[in-house]
């Protein structure tokens, strides 16, 4: 399932490393790049967009997608469903467009076996103490729940290096740069090859 066309970016991470903050200034001064909004059955947090930041959607719905077929990828993660419509990212890449997915570790495995050439970033906090200082200040989940994505985030972070980038987000401004700095360099990759150079 490689593509031809455009090229695929997985940014991914532990929850609470602040992928949303660093992408939202990222797209701000990127244009040519499609951001593919996920769906989720979790409930949106306080600011959060439906349409923007995720389609939020019911249980049933989603699970009559999954059923049906209609995910590139989906995974269940802290009691909730999270997944990629396959219609939208195709589309998009067979008209040449660059399309960015930011998802759970889960969904990233499974778009890494199908599209081998896709760009993988993966978002790491300056350290655990940080993360959970930053999850806790959300202030949208109970004990339980916390407790559970740092047993997550454990797991997660063991998985770093199976991705092409790492980035660690210490200071926004200084991960936002890296992200750039990796975007650019895969688009002159990109542009040489089409080059015949």
């Amino acid at each position: 399932m490689e593509n031809k066309n455009g090229k695929l970016f997985i940014i991914t991470g532990p929850s609470g490393v602040g992928k949303g903050t660093i992408l939202k200034k990222f797209f701000e001064s990127n244009h040519n790049i499609i951001y593919s909004i996920s769906e989720t059955t979790r409930k949106p947090r306080p600011g959060e967009v439906h349409g923007v930041n995720y389609f939020f959607v019911e249980k049933e719905d989603f699970e009559k997608s999954i059923k049906n077929d209609e995910f590139l990828e989906w995974a269940k993660y802290s009691d909730n469903y999270y997944g990629t419509k396959k219609n939208f990212v195709l589309k998009a890449l067979s008209q040449g467009a660059d399309v960015l997915l930011e998802i759970e570790t889960q969904g990233a495995k499974k778009i890494m076996e199908k599209f081998p050439d896709c760009i993988t970033i993966f978002f790491t906090p300056p350290n655990l103490d940080e993360l959970e200082k930053r999850l806790r200040g959300r202030k949208t989940e109970d004990e339980e729940a916390i407790q559970k994505r740092l047993h997550q985030v454990k797991q997660e972070l063991t998985l770093a290096p199976l991705y092409k980038y790492s980035i660690e987000n210490d200071k926004i401004e200084d991960a936002l740069e890296k992200l750039q700095a990796v975007y650019n360099k895969e688009k002159d990759i990109q542009i040489l090859k089409q080059d015949g150079k």
